[in-house]
């Protein structure tokens, strides 16, 4: 099989006629996995310098989930489980949530994510954290269309209450999806090499361009799709959502901010936080792992502040997105595309700075 496959530079939205009056009414509710609800499309990468229980409460408090990375011992995670719980809990969110969207109902149950692997004690694992709070357990490995995920899939659901969601990943074909959609997935994380410190396509040569990965994938699936790798910008959330996924994992845009784990760092030219793939050498020494299949870089980004304000400008660039799509949710929002050339990335960037 030789043919094009693109990715979110390549592409540009077109237009389309609009009635939307005011882009404060346009909702962004959407769905994360089978079972649960989101009032904005975002979740927090499982990686261990972006999501523990500040970075997981601030995303809740925004209307989206963080999920809790496994890079921990099963009682610290279930931790930090417990006080993203702690705080959820609250009425006041539930309030904050039927706010946030129309679409939000008063019985829908807010997700609390946290991710497990397939191997050793995942199992044992998933039980502490569903014990914990835990709503959706993710499956966290680099390439999920693997016989080890389908035997995981089918343990957890045997163990786990029924409440219990499980999206499963990495995936980047529309055989996977059929195939993680058949063994019982609740929802599916697609994108295989595109993360900003990922060198799986270097390292491999294996990897399929987002947009048509996502759309791929989109065809042959009823699950939700969690566009994951290779978001830079609003704009890239609002192509991905444009091409059917209904949430977007978000790492680097958000990293280096107050509540992503980490010491800040002072330099002479400024504040810094680390952050690392989660296959990086780095990670894989700092969590005591066989220092083997590196298919990550580290490295410092500039301190970025907030959370809240990172969230909330993505938020405003979605929202205008749609407004140009002639669309007041995410439901609507099916623009056609063009293929664009060099010239006309140059052209869509700001070219006279």
């Amino acid at each position: 099989m030789h043919k094009h496959a693109f990715t979110y530079d390549d592409i540009q939205l077109v237009p389309s006629f609009s009635k939307v009056i005011s882009r404060k009414n346009i909702s962004l509710f959407t769905k994360v996995s089978k079972n649960y609800f989101l009032c904005t499309p975002f979740v927090a990468s499982c990686m261990d310098t972006v999501c523990e229980n500040k970075m997981a409460i601030k995303m809740a408090e925004a209307g989206g989930v963080g999920c809790v990375h496994r890079f921990l011992t099963i009682e610290n995670q279930c931790k930090e489980i417990e006080l993203v719980i702690d705080h959820i809990q609250q009425k006041e969110l539930k309030k904050k949530w039927l706010l946030l969207s129309d679409d939000w109902k008063e019985d829908y149950t807010i997700p609390v994510m946290a991710a497990v692997g397939v191997n050793g004690d995942f199992a044992e694992r998933a039980i502490a954290l569903a014990n914990a709070g835990a709503n959706i357990i993710l499956i966290d490995v680099a390439h999920g269309h693997h016989e080890l995920v389908k035997l995981s899939i089918a343990k957890l659901k045997s163990i786990l209450p029924k409440h219990v969601d499980i999206i499963a990943g990495n995936i980047a074909s529309a055989q996977a999806a059929k195939d993680l959609e058949s063994w019982g997935a609740d929802g599916l994380r697609v994108g295989v090499g595109g993360g900003s410190l990922c060198t799986t396509r270097l390292k491999t040569g294996f990897g399929v361009p987002n947009v048509t990965c996502l759309e791929e994938i989109n065809a042959v699936t009823t699950l939700p799709i969690m566009a994951d790798g290779g978001i830079r910008t609003s704009g890239d959330i609002a192509k991905a959502l444009a091409l059917g996924s209904q949430t977007v994992m978000l790492g680097s845009l958000i990293a280096g901010t107050k509540e992503s784990p980490g010491q800040i760092i002072e330099k002479n030219n400024g504040l810094f936080k680390r952050y690392r793939g989660a296959a990086s050498l780095e990670t894989k020494t700092v969590h005591k792992q066989e220092q083997r299949n590196v298919e990550g870089e580290s490295t410092v980004i500039p301190f970025k502040g907030g959370v809240k304000f990172v969230l909330q400008g993505l938020q405003d660039g979605i929202r205008s997105a749609l407004s140009y799509g002639g669309a007041n949710n995410l439901k609507e929002f099916k623009p056609d595309y063009l293929i664009v050339t060099n010239a006309g990335l140059t052209e869509a960037k700001p070219h006279l700075l």
